[in-house]
């Protein structure tokens, strides 16, 4: 069993900073890399305010707060994640810039060093199909918000060992999470099931069988859902949920169960991509 103590991760956007606020709130030592540090220091700034309202509602002290932002640092070098035991991949849901994140990992860390993905659907094996030690990554799958949902998903490749998966397992639990190991399938196990959830709902709104206010308010009464699944795609991004889909689509060779819907492709064509962008299927003022 591997000792974790000091985590990289690669990509500050919502899931990548969620991640990072979620590592440094357990105390360990965090680096968050992105392109530029311009744009890593936007997302620092977004994981410092948050942790600043966690002091104003009086859930942690100030020196909590203290330590914890001083447990993160930022980056735009993948070098600066030589020591680092474990490195977390966020980035876009894109196979190409995956397999060139990690061979760059693969270059510049330890041959300890477990590289874990956060994809959503793409296929461990072939994410890690072109780097020389593939026993060491597996896919690390955290839900959004990452401090929050306690499901993670751990994922092990055709090639990933046995090591990696039971190292993955313990820490997912030294941080509070409820690990469950999967095999390398589209779309794991959550988000193959939640494609109809979403599917459906779309269908039914372009049938005009219901509105979009109207679906989520039965998901949530008469199903006991948390969220609707339109206002689970903008807390998402609808950028994220259709590339998933599309993913989850393509890996079962065009399975129609599973076939993107074109109202999300329009969506994505214009920019509404939900809160982030303040703007999908509701309004957001903030």
């Amino acid at each position: 069993m591997r000792e974790i103590e000091k985590i990289g991760i690669v990509g500050s956007g919502t899931m990548g900073a969620g991640v990072a606020q979620l590592m440094i709130q357990n105390g360990y030592t965090t680096i968050m890399y992105d392109i530029d540090m311009e744009t890593v220091g936007r997302a620092q700034s977004a994981i410092e305010s948050r942790l600043d309202r966690f002091v104003e509602k009086k859930r942690i002290s100030t020196v909590e707060v203290k330590t914890m932002k001083d447990h993160l640092k930022t980056t735009a070098n993948l070098s600066d994640f030589h020591d680092c035991q474990l490195v977390i991949e966020a980035s876009p849901e894109n196979l190409d810039i995956k397999r060139a994140i990690f061979k760059r990992l693969e270059e510049v860390c330890s041959e300890k060093t477990i590289l874990a993905t956060n994809t959503s659907s793409l296929s461990i094996t072939e994410i890690s199909g072109q780097i020389q030690t593939p026993k060491r990554v597996a896919g690390f799958h955290f839900f959004n918000p990452a401090p929050v949902m306690p499901l993670v998903e751990v994922i092990h490749g055709l090639k990933t060992d046995a090591e990696t998966v039971n190292t993955l397992v313990v820490f997912a639990q030294k941080i509070g999470k409820s690990p469950v190991v999967c095999k390398d399938t589209p779309g794991f196990i959550v988000n193959r099931v939640a494609r109809p959830f979403y599917g459906e709902a779309l269908k039914i709104m372009n049938e005009q069988v219901a509105t979009v206010e109207q679906i989520d308010r039965i998901m949530k009464k008469a199903g006991n859902f948390k969220m609707g699944p339109f206002e689970l795609q903008d807390l998402i991004g609808i950028d994220i949920n259709f590339a998933v889909t599309k993913s989850v689509h393509s890996s079962f060779h065009g399975e129609t169960r599973f076939r993107p819907h074109y109202v999300q492709e329009r969506m994505v064509q214009a920019g509404s991509l939900g809160r982030k962008t303040k703007g999908g299927f509701f309004s957001y003022d903030t």
